[in-house]
Formats: C-alpha cells, structure tokens, sequence
C-alpha cells in the first residue's frame, strides 16, 4: 500500500466530521482557526520532517510516495497535520454538543 493511499481515509473522515460541525455555532470560526493552527503545522512538518529525513532518521521508499515533495518530505507527511488541526475540534465540538451541559442536566 503506497503512502497516499494510507491518507486517504484520513482525509475523508476529516472532511466529513468537519462537515457535520457546520451547523454548530462558531463554524466559521473554528474553521479559521483550525486554518491558522494547519499553517503553523505545516511548516514545523517542513522544518523538522527535512532535518530528520537529512540526517538520516528515516527514509521514504520511491515506490511507495506520490514523488512530490517539500524539501526532502514528501507531500504525504503534511496530511497528517493538517488532518489534526480540522479534526480534533471536529471531534470536540460533536462530542460538546452530544452531552448535556451541567447546568441543564441538574434542572
């Protein structure tokens, strides 16, 4: 199995639990700011991924990357920290929204 596949369902789980959260308050506000925290992932994910791939910690076999890369990463490496800037607050704001609040659960 060659490294974009592996991403894909990442990528599609991502996008649908970022979708169901689209009607929730503060969408596009979370949105922005799982947007800032994706930049700012991705160029640590630059940074560190080509310091370590230089000096030799790991290495991609050809086979099995898409060919595309940033410095010495491959493309596929930065999916996985854009997946968490949009997913986690997915998850937490389903999670916050299917449990009653405090307040409410003691009336």
């Amino acid at each position: 199995m060659t490294y974009p596949l592996i991403v894909l369902p990442f990528l599609a789980i991502t996008a649908v639990l970022a979708l169901l959260t689209a009607r929730r308050p503060g969408f596009a506000g979370r949105m922005t700011a799982s947007a800032i925290a994706a930049g700012i992932l991705v160029v640590l994910t630059a940074v560190f991924d080509n310091l370590m791939i230089a000096a030799g910690l790991f290495t991609y076999p050809e086979s099995l990357i898409s060919g595309v890369r940033i410095g010495l990463a491959p493309i596929e490496d930065f999916a996985y920290p854009v997946c968490a800037a949009f997913l986690v607050p997915s998850v937490f704001t389903l999670l916050e929204t299917a449990r009653p609040r405090r307040q409410e659960a003691r009336q």
